[in-house]
């Protein structure tokens, strides 16, 4: 697993550590790690260190001082090494030294400065650390902007991304390979700064680290909660999951949401709506019932909204009534942000909401009472929009996008690492509905369910687009691409029973090793 820890759990761990290591150990420890990242590119790459060409670009503190260290060791290894200082008055002053050492060559002048990024065949980007906010400032605005032969490898964080949230306010520096030093930052798990990190690497450097407040699963962790039915198992002791979605506009949903819920791991699924005879048609093993929720008979769990049309209300209304888990999709969310989160006040089993941002913007405003903030405005501050949607529902919240996040009331975040923009098709989030009500269905609990369903999706986007796996037991793990082909929502489904075997034989080679 992923955990990711905020800028002032870090500077805390630094502290307590530097204060029992001999002074300037702890950066030592880090530099070492970034030019070995570094020297493993260069040969990658080029074939060997030795007459490289390496440029730093210096900022001000800490995280300069761990980028100037880091050149020092590649000079010493022969590669041409040139440090550009963005803020040549508090640029670190033993790195600096440790530089002209090892025969590094030093520029002021920013015009030469460009003229050595653009033709470099490695960039440290070393300007700003992870205490930066807001975009690169105007001296450093140029390198965003100019093209590169080379491969940039930011220090700790890109500089410009929000390391606590993933924000990008202004210009940033767009990294090939990120070396995190002691845990994960939030904001290279979330996009839009996920999208700016690039390949991402940890360098342990001793850290004594509270719980993460942001994880991201991967393989072991998903393969240890799927669900397995045991000896005295039967449909029922399975689990039973209730799919009301569909309509007279919008038959395809309920086929879609019955689709990934039938892949879910649930004994069964019983479909209520106007598509019934649509639904049993393509899918004879599902059990179908005319109505809506209360007359359906008893289920572990409840999906409700995908495609729901007008009837969303009534289904709503009568899912909600029930004493078991309840997701909320599509036309069930425009319902609940109508009826704003007293609609959930007295529910004692959990509720799970999947939004994308659109969605979410009509929560606040139901929660809120004012005008619906701005989809754009949430998508890039995705932390704090799930957040701040499970707090004023008291509900999981599984915010869909091109980084899913999921949060409790209770502060817990996952991301998820899984998926790849061809994702971004319809019925897509109905098949993510249907998975995740199954799994709720099984008994696990919701913050799981939501985060395993999520994971699930996204390899199966990738296996049907032929994007290739995710090695997720790796630290590697979660890259989202735009490899492969168009996909549609049904071969999404109809490739989750592959991933899920992928998921557990992967889990199964790591603990033999």
């Amino acid at each position: 697993m992923r955990r990711a820890h905020r800028v002032e759990q870090v500077r805390a761990a630094e502290a307590e550590l530097m204060a029992r290591l001999p002074e300037g150990t702890l950066m030592q420890r880090a530099a070492a790690g970034l030019a070995a990242t570094c020297a493993r590119l260069l040969t990658r790459r080029r074939g060997r260190v030795y007459g490289s060409r390496v440029v730093v670009l210096a900022g001000s503190g800490d995280n300069g001082g761990d980028a100037l260290y880091a050149g020092a060791a590649l000079a010493r290894r022969g590669a041409r090494v040139t440090a550009v200082l963005l803020a040549p008055g508090r640029a670190h002053a033993d790195g600096l030294a440790a530089l002209r050492a090892a025969r590094g060559r030093v520029v002021l002048e920013q015009e030469v400065g460009m003229a050595d990024f653009s033709r470099a065949d490695l960039v440290l980007d070393g300007i700003v650390g992870i205490g930066g906010r807001g975009g690169l400032r105007p001296e450093a605005e140029p390198y965003a902007r100019a093209g590169r032969r080379g491969v940039v490898v930011a220090v700790d964080v890109p500089s410009g991304v929000d390391a606590d949230t993933g924000e990008v306010t202004g210009p940033a520096l767009r990294a090939d390979v990120t070396v995190c030093f002691g845990t994960y930052k939030p904001g290279l798990l979330i996009d839009p700064g996920a999208s700016y990190a690039g390949a991402v690497q940890l360098v342990g450097i001793g850290l004594d680290l509270p719980p993460a407040e942001v994880e991201a699963l991967q393989h072991a962790e998903v393969a240890a909660l799927l669900p397995v039915p045991g000896t005295e198992s039967d449909k029922y002791r399975r689990g039973v999951v209730g799919v009301a979605a569909g309509s007279a506009t919008y038959p395809g949903a309920a086929l879609l949401a019955v689709a990934g819920a039938l892949h879910g791991g649930a004994g069964a699924v019983r479909y209520v709506g106007t598509a019934a005879e649509e639904v049993v048609r393509r899918f004879p093993e599902a059990l179908v019932t005319e109505g809506g929720p209360a007359g359906a008979g008893r289920v572990q769990a409840w999906v409700v909204g995908p495609g729901g049309g007008e009837g969303a209300r009534q289904a709503l209304g009568e899912a909600l009534a029930s004493d078991v888990p309840v997701l909320v999709d599509a036309d069930g969310l425009t319902e609940l942000g109508r009826l704003g989160p007293q609609a959930l006040a007295g529910r004692t089993a959990p509720t799970l909401l999947t939004p994308h941002t659109g969605e979410a913007a009509r929560l606040l405003a139901g929660a809120g009472g004012s005008a619906p903030p701005a989809a754009d405005d949430l998508a890039a501050a995705r932390l704090a929009t799930a957040r701040r949607l499970a707090v004023a529902y008291r509900a999981t919240v599984l915010l869909k996008g091109s980084t899913t996040v999921i949060a409790d009331p209770g502060g817990a975040v996952r991301v998820n690492p899984t998926g790849t923009s061809w994702l971004a098709t319809a019925g897509s989030g109905d098949v993510l509905a249907g998975l995740a009500g199954s799994l709720l269905a099984t008994g696990l609990p919701v913050l799981d369910a939501a985060s395993v369903a999520a994971y699930l999706h996204g390899l199966a986007g990738r296996h049907a687009a032929g994007a290739g796996a995710v090695a997720g037991a790796g630290a590697g793990a979660g890259a989202v691409g735009v490899a492969g082909a168009p996909v549609t929502a049904l071969q999404v489904a109809a490739a989750l029973p592959a991933v899920w075997r992928d998921v557990r034989a992967s889990a199964e080679v790591v603990a033999e090793e």
